[in-house]
């Protein structure tokens, strides 16, 4: 059996322009091309599709795309590994749709709203690409066990811990206290001590991760939910605590 190119990016909801830039770009070349020009797909192209597809989803460019699908000579076993990522993402999406089911039934009937009721499925594995650049592999393993070990009632509290951080910034911030002065420094002081439960705090790391807190934006809305500038504040507040107290 073989499908025509309409036919294939009609089924995965894309163009022929698309196919034919993949084939460009050595990633998808037709089984065959008919005496009218057209490309014609068998079931090889096909599965070889559906693995450039999922490579995409998962956020992969088409040079990196290349390069996996020349290094797996295993299809099967590549399509294992695409199963399992695909299996604990529909893990991940299952817990952020009770999430938001739960936030919605708290703000239409008045209830209250825990942080690990709001933000369940919305952790911080998301961000395993930046901090195994950031701070190495060892680093990412070592907290994603930790936060894997704990318990509903610990996340809770962990989670509640730096809610409580960011609102005392923020709360700092609107009494007009400066960012180098001593009541700043003190709620960076716990910062650090929280920070400290899960990875061994330098001056380098500390200060690093206030400059990240402004330069992405995920990053800043988290703070400056709890005020305009906040953000800025608790960098500032890092940077000045850091060159006070950390070598």
């Amino acid at each position: 059996m073989e499908f025509s190119i309409q036919e294939l990016a009609k089924a995965a909801g894309t163009t022929s322009r698309t196919l034919r830039h993949y084939d460009a770009k050595g990633l998808l070349a037709p089984s065959r091309t008919g005496g009218n020009g057209y490309r014609y797909y068998d079931q090889d192209g096909l599965v070889r599709l559906q693995r450039i597809l999922l490579l995409r989803e998962l956020g992969l460019g088409l040079a990196a795309i290349a390069d996996v699908l020349d290094g797996q000579q295993n299809t099967a076993g590549a399509l294992r590994t695409h199963l399992e990522l695909l299996e604990q993402e529909q893990q991940r999406i299952g817990r952020q749709i009770e999430s938001v089911r739960t936030t919605l039934r708290a703000t239409e009937e008045g209830g209250s709203l825990m942080p690990h009721e709001a933000l369940d499925g919305f952790d911080h594995t998301r961000f395993e690409q930046e901090v195994t650049e950031r701070w190495g592999r060892e680093a990412y393993e070592k907290g994603d066990r930790w936060w894997r070990s704990l318990n509903d009632t610990e996340k809770r509290d962990f989670q509640q811990q730096h809610l409580d951080i960011a609102r005392d910034y923020a709360q700092a911030l609107r009494d007009g206290e400066p960012a180098d002065g001593e009541h700043a420094l003190s709620i960076a002081a716990r910062h650090r001590e929280w920070l400290e439960i899960t990875v061994a705090v330098t001056k380098d790391y500390f200060v690093g991760l206030g400059e990240m807190y402004v330069a992405d934006s995920r990053f800043t809305d988290v703070y400056d939910q709890h005020g305009a500038g906040t953000a800025e504040f608790v960098r500032d507040a890092m940077r000045a605590y850091a060159d006070r107290n950390l070598a």
